[in-house]
């Protein structure tokens, strides 16, 4: 497990230049097993969960979840087995989970299985304002009482009955949250204007194996029907849409060659559309996606949108890979206004981009030049590294936990592609790498 506090070994180094070529197996995605991890717990007997990714995110739930009593039985890296019938509490504390967002999952579950439940308020990275009253509103509206207390959610209910739902905005995570809750109220929840994600379908499949009733998981309706209780299943985690999507944009920027498995190819296409357009070939196998980059990268036009548009945990990656395109290209972030924070540190790089507001105009150079940066969040910190694998010269990219929260050994596949790229914990091994690789 990887303690959150722990910053050893937070920097990266990168020597650019080489090509990526090779193959890369996806792991389990981050985003679903967040949510179904949490929804484990809502059987009182014994869940197995497969293709889990050993991420700082899931690791840093299992130590939540095993403080308020949850057994948690790590079979092997990416298999645990969880029993949610010894929980002494429904009370989790500050200090477990205030650098992890998808928290809020605990509430649904408890809210649903217990009636009750009191999370803090989320952490996470700061990308931007991430309202959490669609979750409220939608506890409410089953019959749960809601209120933020001391910086806490307290949630409350004598009975859960279902109820109509309507979501102002399209959220993943307050589709999951109340479908979550929803699927053990009495009678019938209807969700409407309903996340599309594959990850919301990924946790109504995850419930309905233990025994739920959730239909329309990926239409923008969702009907349950509670239940009275939940039993054991085993269930494999879908492949993660968006670290398949940076080793896609790692292969358009290194002009590179790289065979992406264990994907869902339609998981994929709004990301395969846009390397097209950008001049890359895609090929699509039944659990693969090659990718291809040979030539000169042109602009293009990106927009972000909400499952089965252009995902914003993208939009960075995408980003960087058009500052070396030929033309102007124009990215407009519709989902989270903190997305370009990448852009001082790229510019640090050569980068030619100037952000009004939502939209970011992108004047593509020639190269990049290796130096160093900071990671400002996740996604922003892959795509940092993306740069850097395409840089001449070395570059420093810090604060790589923000990486290491959502991708599991990202250098090590980077290596294995031909990168050079290395973890060190202290600024004398900077010249080290500058002179070892320099050599090679």
């Amino acid at each position: 497990m990887y303690p959150e506090e722990n910053k050893d070994l937070d920097h990266y180094l990168v020597r650019g230049g080489a090509p990526l070529v090779g193959e890369v197996t996806i792991g389990g995605a981050k985003n679903a097993a967040l949510a179904i991890l949490a929804a484990a717990i809502m059987s009182d007997e014994t869940v197995t969960i497969e293709n889990m990714p050993d991420v700082r995110d899931t690791n840093v739930l299992l130590d939540a979840m095993s403080c308020i009593g949850v057994i948690v039985d790590r079979v092997d890296r990416h298999t645990v087995k969880i029993n949610g019938s010894h929980v002494r509490n429904v009370s989790i504390e500050y200090e477990l989970v205030k650098k992890i967002r998808a928290s809020y999952y605990l509430i649904g579950a408890l809210l649903g299985k217990y009636k009750e439940a009191e999370v803090p308020l989320q952490g996470g990275c700061n990308i931007g304002s991430r309202p959490i009253d669609q979750h409220l509103k939608g506890f409410r509206a089953i019959g749960a009482e809601v209120a933020v207390r001391r910086g806490e959610i307290v949630a409350k209910a004598d009975k859960l009955v279902g109820a109509h739902v309507y979501m102002d905005v399209v959220t993943v995570g307050a589709t999951i949250n109340v479908m979550m809750a929803a699927c053990m109220a009495e009678g019938k929840t209807t969700i409407e204007n309903a996340a599309k994600e594959p990850h919301v379908v990924d946790v109504a499949n995850f419930l309905n194996s233990m025994g739920a009733n959730i239909k329309g998981a990926g239409t923008d309706v969702i009907r349950i029907r509670g239940v009275e209780r939940l039993h054991s299943a085993t269930y494999s985690i879908i492949p993660d849409q968006i670290e398949a999507g940076t080793f896609m944009f790692a292969a358009a920027i290194t002009n590179g060659d790289i065979l992406i498995k264990n994907v869902i190819p339609k998981h994929l296409e709004s990301i395969s559309a846009k390397l097209i357009e950008m001049g890359c070939q895609i090929e699509e196998l039944d659990d693969a996606v090659r990718v291809r980059s040979t030539g000169e990268l042109r602009a293009t036009q990106i927009k972000t949108l909400p499952y089965p548009g252009f995902p914003t945990d993208m939009q960075p990656q995408a980003g960087v890979t058009l500052a070396r395109a030929k033309g102007t290209s124009v990215i407009q972030e519709s989902i989270f206004e903190n997305r370009f924070k990448y852009v001082d540190e790229i510019t640090r790089m050569g980068a030619d981009i100037k952000v009004e507001g939502n939209t970011a105009i992108i004047n593509g150079v020639s190269g990049y030049t290796g130096a160093r940066v900071s990671s400002p969040d996740l996604r922003a910190g892959a795509a940092l590294v993306l740069a850097a694998l395409s840089a001449d010269g070395v570059s420093v990219i810090d604060d790589i936990h923000f990486i290491e929260r959502g991708y599991e050994d990202f250098d090590r596949k980077l290596r294995e592609l031909g990168g050079t790229i290395e973890k060190c914990d202290a600024d004398a091994d900077i010249q080290k790498f500058t002179l070892k690789t320099a050599i090679v």
